[in-house]
């Protein structure tokens, strides 16, 4: 009897000062800021869509969520420090296609898209939007072809950066429309759209979030949109089917990932907490502004949607001829 009392007391010693049991230890998370990791700039999509999330999971987890902007290399720098993160839970990243890409564009694979990483959450989607830079007078899809027909290897088109979603989205729509342009990359937003203002681009197709205020501001055109409905952002824009060009059709979406290895009670915290934040009415109305749709659903379904579309983009860039070495 008195050796069972002290194996009881020394286990519920062990329980209360948090070395018998995990329990309390794992009732912590978060105890100290948590990073986001945005592989692009502060102007771009991502960063866009990961700062209202944050801004709504730090409220609720009662800690920071500090936004560690990391662009370059189409997004690899801020997928590699993702990988070389302990999977802790403190460590996030909102990704986007080029984290796929990236792993596509190389002979030698910087990393596996899949298995190096931990998939979390699917944040959203929004179309992308072909948008015009000073000079052009095209009014729709084919009136901007035919100017590129016209003067051969003269005009230029923008991205974010070889491999970035915009640059794929670009590049899908020169192989659509058979024209002979030249790829500009830019290393930051603000440089592409002042290069659009000034007209030494002459069209870039961005992710909606990341140019919406400036074409409502009128600063800059857009002539289409690459979805099947148009986007409740700019209701005014026609979809690229209208605007003439039925067989061009260009996407984006964003998620939440982590290090390999997170432990799966994180891992279902961390859906289930930003699902919430995503069924928010007000989360909803933010994302809608931006010209985004609010994701769902558990990580295997997040999972599923980054292994249907690394599967996709493979003959994707294939087919457009696409490579860094």
């Amino acid at each position: 009897m008195r050796i069972s009392r002290g194996i009881g007391s020394i286990s519920l010693a062990l329980a209360l000062t948090g070395l018998g049991g995990g329990a309390l230890a794992q009732e912590k998370w978060p105890s100290k800021p948590v990073r986001m990791i945005v592989p692009f700039t502060a102007t771009s999509a991502s960063n866009a869509l990961g700062r209202i999330v944050g801004q709504r999971l730090s409220e609720m987890w009662g800690q920071p969520i500090v936004v560690d902007n990391r662009p370059g290399a189409g997004g690899l720098i801020g997928s590699e420090l993702t990988r070389q993160a302990a999977p802790d839970g403190y460590t996030l990243t909102m990704i986007g296609q080029p984290h796929l890409s990236n792993a596509l564009l190389r002979d030698k694979k910087p990393y596996d898209p899949l298995s190096d990483f931990t998939a979390i959450v699917f944040v959203g989607s929004n179309p992308n939007v072909i948008v015009v830079g000073k000079g052009v007078e095209a009014k729709t899809i084919p009136d901007l072809i035919a100017l590129a027909k016209a003067r051969p290897g003269a005009m230029n088109f923008g991205s974010a950066g070889v491999g970035s979603s915009s640059h794929l989205a670009g590049a899908l729509f020169v192989s659509k429309a058979g024209i002979n342009v030249v790829h500009v990359p830019f290393r930051i937003g603000a440089d592409s759209r002042s290069a659009l203002i000034a007209g030494t681009i002459q069209f870039y197709v961005y992710p909606l979030p990341a140019i919406v205020g400036m074409i409502k501001a009128g600063t800059l055109r857009a002539l289409a949109v690459g979805s099947p409905k148009r986007a409740a952002a700019l209701p005014d824009v026609p979809t690229s089917a209208e605007a003439g060009f039925p067989q061009y059709r260009s996407e984006s979406w964003f998620g939440l990932i982590a290090p390999r290895g997170l432990p799966k009670r994180l891992v279902t915290r961390i859906n289930a907490d930003t699902v919430s934040v995503l069924k928010e009415p007000a989360t909803r109305e933010r994302f809608v502004q931006q010209g985004a749709e609010p994701g769902f659903g558990p990580p295997d379904h997040f999972e599923k949607l980054l292994r249907a579309e690394y599967a996709e983009l493979a003959p994707l860039i294939k087919s457009i001829g696409m490579k860094l070495n």
